[in-house]
């Protein structure tokens, strides 16, 4: 599980210059990382904010929400209602995509499409705003949600502004929280001095051990629950085998183990799902990122027809490129 916490007033390219300095061991700056959108019912915006929270990953996930504001008339044109959904960007690692999709994908039924991310036409008149080049970027959405094509941005992903929902690892963040409470002597209380009298003893000896607390309540949270102890099962003496005696002599039972028959195993995947995967492979053997796989157009021409015929892509495709 994760731990979410809001730093405000942050972009995306600020996180990442400043990870090492703010999660040590934490982060890992040569995992591979991309961008996706999250589009949700604005009501359900919080759950989407904690999200990470219920979600086992590996390395921090970096979540900025944008409202638009003047842009709004350009989703309103593509029959979009900007007032019902909140709009999320994630920075996250590739390894980790899969766990935190998994249940909004399998268990909500949240659909995948992409969308294309275009700078604001400056007839719109947007303070200091700033160019950038067209780009398709992965989109998953509520399926309460109708979808969306377009999606126009004042400024890049790296330097949109907000607060950022950043998710770290439980376990990692708890050790991460100790360590700096060591080193800045966070949480330590003063040692309170204790004397101890050892009687009928020439000379009396005065011994002062010292004593310190540690009430660092924020690290105790974020340590997991402790496991309980599992009490093992008693063994019943009615069923214990007395080992024989060394006048007897076991019988021993002589059994034939039939020969394998050398049938090959049925292929039981259906013709889409073995197109799928032929092609998934085929991309992997010429090196192409899973990324980028998404923006080619014979996985989503095969996406589509394997909808059509119920059978879910997503994690064939996530377990193949992990």
């Amino acid at each position: 599980m994760g731990v979410t916490a809001m730093i405000p007033n942050m972009t995306f390219q600020q996180l990442k210059d400043e990870a090492n300095s703010r999660w040590g061991e934490i982060w890992d700056s040569n995992s591979s990382r991309l961008e996706i959108m999250l589009l949700c019912p604005r009501k359900e915006r919080k759950l989407l904010e904690l999200h990470g929270d219920m979600i086992d990953h590996g390395q921090p996930v970096m979540g900025i929400f944008h409202r638009p504001r003047a842009e709004a008339e350009l989703l309103t044109e593509q029959g979009f209602d900007p007032r019902a959904a909140s709009f999320q960007f994630l920075n996250i690692s590739n390894a980790d995509m899969g766990p935190w999709m998994q249940q909004l994908v399998t268990q909500e039924g949240w659909l995948r499409s992409t969308v294309e991310l275009a700078p604001v036409p400056f007839a719109l008149d947007i303070p200091n705003q700033r160019p950038f080049e067209k780009r398709t970027i992965l989109c998953f959405r509520h399926p309460s949600l109708p979808p969306l094509a377009n999606y126009f941005l004042p400024y890049p992903i790296h330097a949109l502004v907000g607060k950022a929902f950043v998710s770290l690892p439980r376990r990692q963040a708890a050790e991460l929280a100790r360590q700096q409470a060591e080193i800045l002597g966070v949480g330590l209380a003063k040692p309170e001095p204790e004397i101890v009298e050892v009687p009928v003893v020439e000379p009396v000896v005065e011994v002062e051990p010292v004593a310190i607390a540690v009430e660092d309540s924020f690290v105790a949270e974020m340590i997991p629950e402790e496991v309980e102890n599992v009490a093992l099962p008693k063994q019943e003496e009615d069923n214990i085998t007395p080992a024989p005696s060394p006048q007897e002599t076991p019988n021993v039972v002589e059994e034939s183990i039939p020969l394998p028959t050398g049938d090959p195993e049925v292929d039981n995947t259906s013709p889409i799902e073995r197109e799928f995967r032929s092609l998934i492979q085929e991309l992997l053997d010429a090196g192409v990122d899973p990324s980028d796989m998404m923006t080619d157009p014979r996985l989503e021409e095969i996406t589509e027809r394997a909808l059509a015929q119920n059978f879910e892509t997503w994690p064939v495709f996530m377990q193949m490129v992990s």
